[in-house]
């Protein structure tokens, strides 16, 4: 690979949809020239493929998961509720409910990825009173007849 595969390769990272005689004018070579160069980058598989990038507004959230805490206090009844508003602050944080049983809280999580669903556990985790954690993402949905989460 030279420094015109380079070149063009840079430019089609910009724009994949960017026309082949403009990439031949910014690389300064023939327009036939550059074609057989993207055919052998795509052949030698330096070039995988041409992708569409979404406004932020159009991507989709696909990874959906229930977040549930456990405080170590006698009563979540107060606690909860301050806890409550903080964790509402939080972007993919769809819902959170007090429930019964072990359990203090159940929070419902719609985002874009593991990586940003592991940033909103470790803010969780933050909290002094927070003894337990557990995170339970889902496989498949069946049905939903509030809201559908993109699988």
């Amino acid at each position: 690979m030279d420094k015109f595969d380079r070149q063009i390769l840079e430019i089609l990272k910009e724009n994949a949809r960017c026309s082949v005689s403009d990439i031949a004018r910014d690389v300064n070579l023939s327009r036939s020239a550059v074609t057989a160069r993207i055919k052998k980058l795509e052949n030698d598989k330096v070039i995988l493929g041409y992708y569409a990038q979404l406004a932020e507004q159009e991507k989709s959230r696909n990874v959906c998961a229930y977040i549930l805490l456990k405080f170590d206090m006698s009563s979540c009844e107060h606690n909860c509720e301050s806890y409550s508003k903080q964790i509402q602050s939080i972007d993919g944080v769809l819902w959170c409910h007090s429930i019964s049983g072990e359990t203090d809280m159940m929070l419902y999580v719609e985002v874009e990825s593991m990586g940003r669903l592991n940033q909103i556990r470790d803010q969780l985790q933050l909290y002094p009173e927070l003894r337990h954690l557990m995170t339970h993402t889902v496989l498949a949905e069946f049905f939903n007849k509030q809201k559908s989460c993109s699988s």
